[in-house]
């Protein structure tokens, strides 16, 4: 796609402002982080994204209308230099930017992250000159062309499940005069050819730490991931490898989320209403309400991943005013429904639901309600383990 002849002085100018709002967010308190964000053209990496409409369609569905250059330039280039992430694509669908149609709903399986989260998350990996990165997840490559302004080309490492969307992000990367190894492969086995790694971090979330990016760490290298699952309960991790390979690290506390890897998605569990079918007519109260786990808090963030630690397999929906718990492993399934200031709860099938994660949240209140970082996560021959002094251990599913 051709770009406005002045489409690199307002880029330059827009970059700018971006730098000097993330550094008053205190975002940018490294000089060379923040030359990198003032350096690297963000537009060059976007030439189309989808942005919400301020309306729902007759379905209730987010509208989702396409920017582009072509299309409306100022509306293109001030969202591309805005802290925001953009959705480049829907349900694996490569979308046609020369023509591009509004999408109504889908789920979106590729984006450009918002910059402050990208650089937060270099950040927080703690990357030196002279380490070698791993990666994964390039998406459109802007992270990428980051990491290596900062770095060095030659220390990077990017790895894409999606062919069509690398092809995309190495003409963009090298376009701008960055040459980092790129590669076609699926992020749950790392990349052998350039292992070993100083520091890998993952721009897509998983339900267990793969045994492979243990493996690729160099002793003393850091992992930086997103941990997730089908409660769409999310924790960042920050794990140090052992040279007997071991690795151990704090959670990071903060509302991060990013998609899951393809292959840890959450699988299609049916129409609730089935679920519900079996469960006994009679209900007990309920000792918390689903909102501890729903409501748009932090701590509720926090405590959805707790839960989802309790039951890995389990998926929650509401409809109407009743919430669904399935579990496609066992058969089990719950629902809770509100009768005035109390919620009943029906369940069934080899795990009770929600009686497990009951006692997740008794356990989490009788602790003083621990902060995020109180977590640490243990990786090792035997599991992975979430442990907190004052809480019971909660394993994360099996590799």
């Amino acid at each position: 796609m051709t770009m406005p002849a002045d489409c690199e002085t307002d880029g330059a100018r827009l970059r700018r402002a971006m730098a000097d709002a993330l550094a008053e967010d205190g975002v940018l308190d490294d000089p060379g982080w923040r030359a990198a964000v003032e350096t690297v053209p963000r537009h060059r990496f976007v030439p189309g994204f989808y942005l919400p409409a301020d309306w729902r369609d007759d379905q209730g569905l987010t509208v989702w209308e396409p920017a582009t250059a072509e299309l409306d330039y100022g509306r293109w280039l001030s969202a591309a230099y805005s802290d925001t992430t953009l959705i480049t694509q829907f349900d694996g669908d490569e979308p046609d930017w020369k023509s591009p149609v509004r999408r109504h709903g889908g789920a979106p399986t590729s984006s450009s992250t918002l910059p402050s989260l990208v650089v937060r998350m270099w950040a927080d990996a703690d990357m030196q000159e002279g380490h070698s990165v791993l990666e994964i997840g390039t998406g459109t490559g802007y992270s990428t062309a980051l990491a290596c302004e900062r770095l060095g080309s030659s220390d990077v490492t990017s790895i894409e499940v999606d062919g069509r969307r690398l092809d995309q992000a190495a003409a963009a990367l090298y376009s701008c005069g960055y040459t980092p190894t790129l590669a076609v492969a699926d992020g749950l086995y790392g990349y052998w050819p350039e292992a070993r790694f100083d520091r890998i971090v993952a721009a897509c979330s998983f339900r267990t730490v793969p045994p492979a990016l243990i493996a690729q760490t160099r002793p003393g290298g850091k992992i930086l991931l997103t941990l997730s699952g089908w409660l769409y309960g999310y924790a960042r991790v920050l794990l140090t490898v052992a040279h007997d390979g071991t690795a151990e690290g704090p959670l990071i506390g903060g509302t991060v989320s990013f998609m899951s890897a393809r292959t840890h998605s959450a699988p299609a569990f049916g129409n609730p209403a089935h679920w519900a079918a079996d469960l006994p007519q009679t209900a007990r109260a309920a000792l918390h309400s689903p909102e501890r786990i729903t409501a748009a808090t932090e701590e509720a963030f926090h405590l959805r991943f707790l839960a989802q630690c309790a039951v890995p397999d389990a998926q929650m929906t509401a409809v109407g005013e009743v919430v669904h718990l399935a579990d496609v492993v066992t058969g089990s399934a719950a629902t809770l429904t509100q009768r005035d200031d109390i919620w009943e709860v029906r369940e069934n099938g080899p795990i009770k639901l929600w009686e497990r994660i009951e006692a997740v949240l008794g356990a989490y209140d009788a602790a003083g309600r621990p902060e995020p970082d109180t977590f640490r996560l243990h990786v090792y021959g035997g599991g992975q383990h979430l442990r907190q002094p004052q809480m019971p251990t909660l394993p994360l599913p099996r590799p």
